[in-house]
């Protein structure tokens, strides 16, 4: 199924064409970051799907293994758009905040609980993951 999403100005759409029946939330530093928020909400898709289009920032990060995270946002409005690592291998990270029709995709893992805010409570029959290989 194809999605299409927005950035909160609407300048920058994010098109793959890719099915998801599951999402990730992430619990970490880095995405607590870069949503604003205590976690983010997250697919993996292929590169070769994936079609970004507006004003797009990027910012490198080192993660303490050495391996560079690039994340895309909007150059107008900040939305966090996507993540690129050679952690992904072909795919990249794609926050879901950006695609209403998320909103009735099941979050089935959790990423980095061991850093979960403790007034967010587990996902209901999500797997809790404590950290992530980097």
């Amino acid at each position: 199924m194809p999605h299409k999403g927005r950035c909160l100005c609407g300048q920058t759409t994010i098109e793959f064409a890719s099915t998801h029946t599951e999402q990730t939330v992430c619990h970490c530093t880095d995405c607590r970051e870069t949503s604003g928020s205590a976690f983010s909400i997250n697919v993996l898709a292929l590169k070769k799907d994936v079609k970004i289009t507006g004003p797009v920032k990027e910012y490198n990060s080192k993660l303490p293994s050495r391996n560079t995270v690039t994340r895309l946002f909007c150059s107008n409005c900040g939305s966090a758009i996507s993540q690129l690592s050679t952690l992904f291998d072909d795919a990249q990270v794609i926050q879901t905040g950006n695609f209403s029709d998320f909103a009735n995709v099941p979050i089935t893992t959790e990423l980095f609980v061991k850093d979960r805010w403790t007034g967010v409570a587990p996902v209901a029959g999500a797997a809790q993951v404590q950290g992530m290989s980097e």
